[in-house]
């Protein structure tokens, strides 16, 4: 039986992917609808605006996936894609590019706050907590999928092994080579690392939001969300993904997409700051 099924009931397949990203969706809405309560706003707004924003979320982060252009000598991405375009609404087999997610997500934040007159930057603080803790959760889709893994570990106890029909050939090394990396071989779970990342920046965000909810402006707990993540995931791209999507061959297109959010949260939370700055005092005789 295959291992990424978690139910086969004949003509309808449920898969462990499927299951998992369902349940990280979920907690990040019900996550949303307490912040959103904290912060005296109606927090069905949560539930009720998740089919614009999950639903904008997923077709964002499929998109991405197919557009994208992995190295891992699989010819997948639009290479794949462009010649098998029933293929593209073949999510439960993988392939959501978490980026593209974000973006479509978004979008639909933008269209909540506007259907529902919430503010806006009141709706992104509520939601990003969650945005994180369901990525934490959505990534271990990833371990049944045995995808997104890095390079061998060097270790006998340290990683995860691939099956031989999940191993990638990256321009440096060829993992499908059995001789130079047999079946017990062990490779770095980047799957893990970001969901221990996103785990602790869930934690972070609820722990700041709620201790210094006085001092905050509206937009900051948004802000520390895309600086936390750009930072996470630009060093798990450049430290341990060698099929990364690359921009030329040679930063991760990740890593850029990380940079320009990590400069949007600290440009955010810099306004805010100027916010605090008292008017100049008006000159003598004026």
């Amino acid at each position: 039986m295959d291992s990424r099924v978690a139910l086969d009931l004949g003509i309808i397949k449920i898969y462990w992917y499927g299951i998992v990203v369902t349940l990280g969706m979920l907690v990040a809405t019900y996550i949303a609808s307490v912040e959103l309560r904290r912060r005296r706003l109606d927090p069905n707004v949560a539930w009720d605006g998740a089919l614009w924003v999950i639903g904008l979320g997923l077709v964002g982060a499929r998109l991405y996936h197919v557009f994208s252009s992995p190295n891992d000598g699989s010819n997948s991405g639009w290479a794949y894609y462009s010649q098998n375009p029933l293929q593209i609404v073949a999510v439960w087999n993988g392939g959501l590019g978490i980026y593209g997610g974000i973006i479509g997500g978004i979008i639909g934040v933008l269209i909540v706050a506007r259907r529902y007159r919430v503010p806006l930057w009141k709706l992104a603080d509520s939601v990003v907590p969650g945005l994180a803790l369901g990525q934490a959760i959505g990534r271990w889709g990833n371990y049944f999928n045995q995808e997104l893994y890095g390079g061998p570990t060097g270790s006998t106890w340290w990683g995860i092994t691939i099956d031989p029909a999940h191993r990638i050939r990256t321009p440096s090394a060829d993992f499908t080579d059995l001789t130079r990396y047999p079946p017990d071989t062990r490779f770095h779970p980047t799957f893990l690392y970001e969901s221990l990342w996103n785990a602790v920046g869930f934690v972070g965000l609820i722990t700041i939001a709620r201790r210094l909810a006085g001092r905050l402006h509206d937009g900051d707990v948004a802000g520390l969300y895309f600086i936390w993540y750009g930072v996470g995931r630009s060093w798990i791209e450049l430290l341990f993904r060698p099929d990364a999507w690359r921009i030329g061959d040679a930063v991760p297109t990740a890593v850029v997409i990380s940079a320009v959010g990590v400069a949007f949260g600290v440009a955010l939370i810099a306004l805010n700051r100027l916010k605090d700055k008292p008017a100049p005092a008006p000159a003598p005789g004026q």
